[in-house]
Order: C-alpha cells, then sequence, then structure tokens
C-alpha cells in the first residue's frame, strides 16, 4: 500500500524536500522504467530531484483550424479562399516570407525566435478520418489500422518496459476522464478534476459507486475466490488513487508561482496546475492537458482569436514558470489536435472539418524553427490540405529521443524521426 503525507513537515524541513521524500517512498519505485522512473530513483539518491525529463501533451479538441494559427498569408490562394475567416497580411507574426502567426500568439512568437518552439507542418495520416472520435482515436492509440484496441501510445510505452508499475503517479490527466492516449492494458493513468484551480476538485458520490456496488456483491454468500480476488484489486487501487489526489491537492494548494498565470484562462489553470505538481518533485513523467472549443463551423474568427490568446498566455506563462523555477530543461510540450480544417470557408463564416494541420513542440531541448514542407494550398486532397508528414514520426521522435523508449515496440512499425530535439542527454544526468 501506500503511505503518502502520513505526517506534516518540520518547520525546518522544505516542503519539496518532504513531498520528493515521501514520494520516492512509493514501494514499486524499483520497477520503473528509465524514462518513467529510473531517472526519479537515481534522483533520489543523489539528491538531484530535477533530473528527470517530462513530457507535457497538450490536446486542442474539436480540430484547430491550422490556416488560422501558421498563415501562409503570401499565397494568393489563401485569401482567396477566405473571405471572411482570413486574417491579413498586416496582422500576421511574419515568421518568413510565406508563413506567419496569428496575431493573438505574440507571446509564442517570442518563444520561436529565442529557438523554443517548433513548428512541424502538414501532420496527418494516411486515408484520414473526419470524425472527431474516430480521428482522436487514431491520434490517441497512435494507430490507424483500427487493430489496437484499449490503449494508447503512452499507456503501451508504460507498459513495454514497466508492466508491473502500479505506481499512479506515473502518468497525470488533468480532467475527469482519462484519455485513451495513456491508457495501457497494466498501466492506468490518474485523472485530477480540470479547470478547478489550486486543486479543488467535485467531490463524487458514492450512493451508485460501482465499486460499492461491487462491494456489496462479493458479500453475497456465492461470491467466488476470483471475484474477491478482483474486489481486492480495485479497492487497492481505488485506495491508492485517492491518496494520491489528496497529495497532488497538498501539493497545488501550497504552489505559489514565481510568474503571473492569465486569469479566466482555464487552460491557463491547468498549467498552472501541473507547474505545482513538477515543483513540488512529483515522480509523474507524462502530464496530459486538454482545451476544446476549436470545432468552428461558425463565426469562426471571434472565437478562434479567444483560443488563440488562452494558448499563447497560458504556455508562456508555463514556460517562465518552467524557466524560473529551475525546469526548463526538463520538460518538452507536445501539442497537437485531431485534424486541420478545410481550406475554404463555409457559408457560415466558419471552416469545416479537414485533414493535415500543425503540431508544436515547445522547451529548451527542442530544435527551435520550422520542420517540413507546408502543404499545396491547390494540390489539394478532396478538399484539404495534403499530409506531409505522418504523425507517428513526432512520436516516435519523442519516444526514443525524449523518452528513452523504442519506437518500434509501441507503434507497431518503424517510422522516421524528425531532428526535433537536441542532442546532449548525458547534460541533463538522465
Amino acid at each position: 500500500m501506500i503511505e503518502i503525507m502520513s505526517r506534516t513537515p518540520s518547520g525546518t524541513e522544505d516542503r519539496r524536500e518532504f513531498l520528493r521524500r515521501s514520494f520516492f517512498g512509493f514501494s514499486a519505485a524499483s520497477t520503473f522504467p528509465l524514462f518513467l522512473g529510473r531517472g526519479a530513483q537515481a534522483a533520489a539518491e543523489s539528491g538531484h530531484p530535477d533530473d528527470d525529463r517530462i513530457l507535457v501533451v497538450l490536446q486542442l479538441s474539436g480540430g484547430n483550424d491550422g490556416l488560422s494559427t501558421v498563415i501562409p498569408y503570401a499565397d494568393p490562394v489563401y485569401g482567396r479562399s477566405r473571405s471572411q475567416t482570413r486574417i491579413a497580411e498586416d496582422e500576421v507574426l511574419k515568421i518568413n516570407d510565406y508563413l506567419g502567426l496569428h496575431p493573438a500568439l505574440g507571446e509564442l512568437r517570442d518563444h520561436y525566435d529565442n529557438g523554443r518552439m517548433a513548428i512541424v507542418q502538414g501532420v496527418s495520416y494516411p486515408n484520414p478520418n473526419r470524425s472527431h472520435f474516430e480521428s482522436m482515436d487514431v491520434w490517441h492509440a497512435g494507430d490507424d489500422s483500427g487493430s489496437r484496441q484499449g490503449n494508447g501510445w503512452i499507456g503501451r510505452a508504460v507498459d513495454s518496459t514497466c508492466k508491473n508499475c502500479n505506481n499512479p503517479f506515473l502518468t497525470v490527466n488533468l480532467g475527469h476522464d482519462s484519455p485513451l492516449a495513456l491508457m495501457g492494458d497494466h498501466h492506468k493513468p490518474i485523472s485530477v478534476p480540470s479547470h478547478r484551480g489550486r486543486g479543488r476538485g467535485r467531490r463524487r458520490s458514492r450512493k451508485n459507486d460501482p465499486l460499492l456496488s461491487r462491494t456489496r456483491a462479493s458479500d453475497q454468500p456465492n461470491a467466488g475466490n476470483a471475484a474477491l480476488r478482483e474486489l481486492d484489486f480495485l479497492v487497492r487501487v481505488t485506495t491508492e488513487a485517492e491518496k494520491a489526489f489528496r497529495t497532488i491537492r497538498s501539493a497545488v494548494n501550497g504552489f505559489r508561482p514565481h510568474v503571473d498565470f492569465p486569469r479566466g484562462n482555464p487552460l491557463a489553470r491547468d498549467l498552472l496546475n501541473v507547474s505545482a505538481m513538477i515543483e513540488s518533485g512529483l515522480p509523474t513523467r507524462v502530464y496530459y492537458v486538454s482545451l476544446g472549443g476549436f470545432d468552428t463551423h461558425a463565426n469562426q474568427r471571434n472565437r478562434h482569436n479567444q483560443l488563440m490568446r488562452n494558448v499563447s498566455g497560458a504556455l508562456d506563462a508555463f514556460m517562465k514558470e518552467l524557466e524560473a523555477g529551475g525546469h526548463l530543461d526538463r520538460v518538452t510540450v507536445l501539442t497537437f489536435t485531431e485534424f486541420g480544417r478545410r481550406v475554404s470557408e463555409n457559408a457560415s463564416r466558419g471552416t469545416d472539418h479537414g485533414v493535415a494541420g500543425p503540431v508544436f513542440l515547445f522547451g529548451n531541448r527542442v530544435r527551435g524553427g520550422l520542420h517540413g514542407e507546408h502543404p499545396s494550398l491547390t494540390d489539394l486532397a478532396k478538399g484539404d490540405l495534403d499530409m506531409k508528414v505522418d504523425f507517428r514520426q513526432v512520436y516516435a521522435t519523442v519516444l526514443e529521443d525524449w523518452m528513452g523508449t523504442p519506437a518500434r515496440k509501441v507503434l507497431g512499425a518503424p517510422f522516421e524521426k524528425l531532428p526535433l530535439l537536441k542532442s546532449g542527454r548525458e547534460s541533463l544526468r538522465f
């Protein structure tokens, strides 16, 4: 069983050191995989709690309009295709003589200029699906064949090196429903309430709790040994998850950020909480955060402007907080959406489901700049931007060059890596 926060820190004991030592008391510590814990155990022994790499995945749900995010302002087809949703050339934050960023991404433009933002252009997968649910499942599973059921690419990465890990802190989702991406056959993530600020969440009613229903069923005289064993497992998992949540809440509530995070910004609240968990010393290797609202079929311009402001302000504050806390070398942020939007706008001053779009990476260890070729606005796939980069190439790069996990084992096939991350792993004492 996990014992967390069994005592309070003394007046002379640093809160972060107390939390760090508490977290490394897990009985599962000796079974951590390379990225997902060997560094944590070594860090505890060496006194360097910041040696561990962290991946933060940001999901933009609904299908972000890539052409209004990374804008081909110099292409006349862009202007002809979008009379209501286009962004004028004098508004664009230009990064070269063809492309520029949305005008609300000013903070991210600074990170781009400083080499901390990589833009991968034209990302999708073969035979794309324009359904939100189907396409998101493809991205989560890291598989476009539909053959992988019930597990995701990050969950499989944990399983592939840590089949017996039962530490609930290894992957943390900010939200009530854990994404498929984090689900493994063995590993299951922990989810904490999202958009509540300072770690405060909704208390779940136990009146109809399925676990309690299973308990009542197991009390019957004919309850078999298998059912009792399964019940015991569920009780232990639930107990550990509840203790984990209390620990996370304590870490978040005690956090004092170095920088101001934008108010009224749900993504900023989530990234503030991620900052708190990182600063507290949790041995979490992957954080997962989502922002919805990107399904802009109608009246896109104002809505998308606000979304871009939220993304830029939140990520900027997060990056600055990581830098102020000395964690920026440890963290890479991967941002994706399930598909882009069509080249031509619709009659409702919006855009419909498309195919390829940009993927972003942020961090000190990222090779900033443009990667890949921007899709043609005239050579289209059924009216949509055609794929230039398979998203699994991005995953393969992150898996091998950041997480230290064999990509083929996780993805089921070889995918060519991209030059998205800097070398120099030894400088991180990883």
